[in-house]
């Protein structure tokens, strides 16, 4: 049937599910007038229609938290303004616990999302259980959590609100077009070819859901997502089955239970999921169901359900149903402007939240669009997170068969995947592995997270408190202070930039002044405009027109897209990724001159190898630069080797180290090592919404060098107003040495919650647990107001009497790093 469409549009969103549904309402609302939703189908046919409906608050971060509170809280307003009820029910939810590990989970994060202020999440006894959800069997229950004011609603009545209220602002809601391709020019997307003609656009969103990977290669961006079965069965009416029945959840047995129109429905996220569609999903595919494996897949599932609400056993069941969805590598959904295609954005991907996201994200990516910026601090939805490799069918189809599962899995620290392993290999690796290395997965690299003693085996024992690699972290982190380790850092991304303008180019956006002399590393950090740090890294001056960048390992797409966009059109000036051309090894404590003194014959003295030099250096018949910096706050050296020489560097490096007392120390340890020295981490402890001031780090902001950097005006309004007073980066240290610190754990003074941690581990130096957060409050936060207040930290309900302080507690001078 022959569908009219427009020629041009100011936006084309591709798939009318509830993501795309809400991302048109909200870019309508933000005034877009001439806003073109394209359905190949029919709205929610592909997986909005047999989601579950469930609308909850509680996240894993306060960003997320945020977007599910609007998500909620328009749902009202959709039905005010449109008259189309979206079967929005407060009916509260449930999450129970019946083992140890849990219960510590459900408390753990009861506290964060109480600190987050979105929600109020109380810790319930299995009696309250029984009072709230009579039909539950708690017997075997330690206790659970209650959140008020969750509920459920109509997915499908969602989408017809949003669709109804975009139509009702001016958005044309088009049924029945199929975009066959993307089109772009200079870098840039300037429309779409469909099965009815072409829609010339400014900009362009995929929100294809299932079919958003195969939309992002129409236009040459990677979308990491594939669909799995997913499973719930739904009995028939019972009379007993009230109306306001609470969701439940059952972690621990892959369950969920929520009521259904005088029916209990029954959910799973059950482990070893199966991939779907991995040959392609039929252009005709709408409002389907999927055969299945429901002896296998689900049967499991329901046999425990039948022992946790007893009833099951002898109802009948309405419904066995079986339908995809997309996963995303990281359980974390895809958001934001493409790195691949200026003005492409991606919403998809959303692991089963997409109702109670819905509303958020759609706001969100609408201001994204209109601002030119996330709106908040999304960096782990961010697309740009992603790498190219991750979107191939071998590891998408392989990764998503364990992500499903782990939404009910425990969340324990330091999980590490366990499919799609063994893809980006350090040069070392085979080295590490020889040591007895335990490896953990950042960016796809296989990385030493920690070293097991000979006789024992690497391999993580999950818990919530010490895991079986504290003894050995330790020792580790002992020998770093005291003696001389060696770290494989090969997974830092590196970059080259080079040409005519790259002095003015990293001028412009790097904070410090970077135009020093050759053989300069300069720490410094990239702003945006509102001051908000993009990246945090060093850049080192190789030449007059030539820079060598090190950043984090999972920044790569992001730094060089920030590089790229900010390199004017009439400006010379190269990118290069060299992250896998060079072997960096760490070698860093006390010992590390006399070490590398005897193995590289060169002088590593202060007054020859001062703090933030950068020389050529010969590593047995490698020739090799060393970079005098540390992560760890010891005297230290990076060492970077071609990676064909690598193997040959680290064996003259080792060879020679015995005699110094080299040990091997690992990722954990140069963690341990940097949070006792109140070094940042990107992501976690700094972002686009932190500035340096409230960090503690204005040293990286040179305001009066010739080029002015961007952020600048920022930096100076805050510096002028002392706004970043009332936001500032503080260090804990808890009293009680047995508590453990991962994150966001709530801050209080005087009783009081005034932030949450952004990163925590064990500083086995200072002797416990050492957190970093923010404390952001009306009075200004200076060294008064910590010493005069009492700072405890919530680690899962109990309260941990902690000190506080501005400035580091190890070594607050830097003395050790710069002797």
């Amino acid at each position: 049937m022959s569908v009219q469409i427009p020629e041009r549009a100011s936006a084309i969103i591709i798939g009318g599910g509830v993501i795309g549904s809400s991302v048109a309402y909200h870019l309508a609302k933000q005034g877009w007038t001439d806003v073109v939703l394209l359905e190949r189908q029919q709205f929610s046919c592909g997986t909005t229609w047999h989601a579950a409906g469930l609308v909850g608050t509680m996240r894993a971060n306060e960003s997320q938290a945020r977007l599910c509170e609007y998500s909620m809280a328009v749902l009202t307003d959709l039905e005010q303004e449109t008259g189309q009820s979206t079967g929005f029910k407060q009916v509260g939810s449930i999450s129970i616990a019946h083992s140890v590990a849990r219960f510590e989970e459900l408390k753990r994060v009861a506290a964060m999302n109480n600190a987050f202020g979105v929600t109020q999440v109380d810790m319930i006894t299995p009696d309250e259980i029984k009072a709230l959800y009579p039909f539950v069997e708690t017997g075997d229950l330690l206790g659970g959590s209650w959140v008020a004011q969750d509920g459920t609603a109509s997915p499908v009545d969602i989408t017809s609100s949003f669709v109804k209220g975009a139509r009702q602002r001016g958005v044309k809601c088009l049924e029945g077009v199929k975009v066959t391709a993307i089109n772009q020019a200079n870098g840039k997307v300037t429309g779409v070819v469909t099965d009815q003609g072409e829609i010339q656009a400014d900009f362009v969103v995929n929100c294809a859901g299932l079919w958003g990977r195969e939309v992002g290669k129409m236009a040459g961006v990677s979308v990491p997502l594939h669909a799995c079965e997913h499973y719930y069965a739904i009995t028939e009416k019972q009379d007993d089955i009230p109306s306001d029945l609470p969701v439940l959840r059952d972690h621990d047995r892959c369950a969920y239970y929520r009521e259904d129109a005088g029916s209990l429905l029954v959910g799973a996220f059950e482990p070893n999921a199966i991939p779907w569609g991995q040959n392609g999903i039929p252009d005709d595919f709408a409002f389907e169901e999927l055969e299945g494996h429901m002896d296998d897949q689900f049967m499991p599932v329901l046999e425990h359900a039948m022992h946790r609400v007893p009833f099951l056993q002898d109802v009948g069941w309405r419904k066995f149903f079986c339908g995809p969805e997309s996963f995303t590598p990281d359980d974390q959904f895809h958001m934001g402007e493409s790195p691949e295609l200026k003005n492409f954005y991606v919403a998809c991907g959303l692991n089963s939240v997409g109702i109670q996201t819905s509303g958020g994200l759609g706001r969100a990516l609408a201001e994204w669009m209109e601002l030119g910026h996330a709106p908040m601090d999304l960096w782990g939805n961010d697309i740009r997170r992603m790498l190219p490799f991750q979107s191939t069918q071998h590891y998408i189809e392989d990764r998503v068969s364990e992500t499903l599962g782990l939404l009910y899995e425990n969340h324990y620290p330091y999980r590490q995947m366990t499919t799609s392993r063994n893809i980006r290999h350090s040069p070392l690796h085979e080295k590490l592995a020889a040591h007895n290395a335990c490896f953990g997965e950042a960016a796809g690299w296989e990385r030493p997270n920690w070293f097991a003693p000979e006789g024992v085996e690497p391999k993580y024992e999950y818990s919530f408190g010490k895991q079986n690699w504290f003894e050995y972290n330790a020792a580790e982190h002992k020998a770093a202070r005291e003696k001389v380790v060696l770290f494989d850092q090969s997974s830092f991304s590196k970059y080259l930039v080079q040409g005519r303008d790259s002095c003015k180019v990293l001028q412009r956006i790097s904070s410090a002044n970077v135009d020093v002399e050759i053989g300069k590393m300069v720490y410094t950090h990239w702003l945006n405009d509102r001051g908000g740090i993009e990246a945090d890294l060093t850049v080192t001056r190789l030449a007059e027109d030539r820079y060598w960048i090190v950043s984090g390992a999972a920044q790569t797409i992001k730094d060089i897209n920030w590089l790229e966009r900010n390199i004017g059109e009439d400006e010379f000036c190269c990118v290069s990724d060299i992250t896998n051309a060079w072997a960096v090894m760490g070698v860093m404590g006390p010992d590390s001159r006399a070490l590398l003194s005897d193995v590289l014959n060169h002088d590593m003295s202060t007054e020859k190898f001062p703090f933030g030099a950068f020389q050529a250096v010969e590593l047995g018949a490698s020739r090799a630069y060393a970079a005098r910096v540390s992560y760890v706050g010891e005297l230290g050296w990076e060492l970077y080797v071609p990676t064909d020489q690598a193997r040959h560097g680290f064996d003259i490096l080792w060879d020679k180290g015995q005699t110094h007392g080299l040990k091997m120390a690992g990722m954990h340890t140069l963690d341990t090592c940097r949070i006792e020295k109140k070094f940042v981490h990107y992501g976690h402890d700094v972002a686009e919404e932190d500035t340096p001031l409230e960090c503690g780090m204005s040293f990286v902001c040179d305001l009066e060098k010739e080029i002015p950097f961007i952020g600048r005006d920022a930096i100076l309004k805050q510096k002028e107003t002392q706004s970043f007073m009332n936001k500032r980066l503080v260090q804990f240290l808890l009293e009680d040495p047995e508590a453990m610190l991962y994150s966001h754990e709530p801050i209080l003074r005087d009783g009081i919650i005034v932030g949450h941690l952004t990163s925590g581990n064990y500083g086995h130096t200072l002797g416990s647990s050492v957190g970093l957060g923010y404390i952001e409050v009306e009075d200004q936060v200076t060294k008064e107001y910590i010493e005069a207040g009492k700072f405890e930290i919530d680690v899962g309900g109990d309260r941990i009497p902690a000190r506080a302080s501005l400035t580091a507690m190890y070594d607050p001078q830097a003395k050790r790093m710069r002797e």
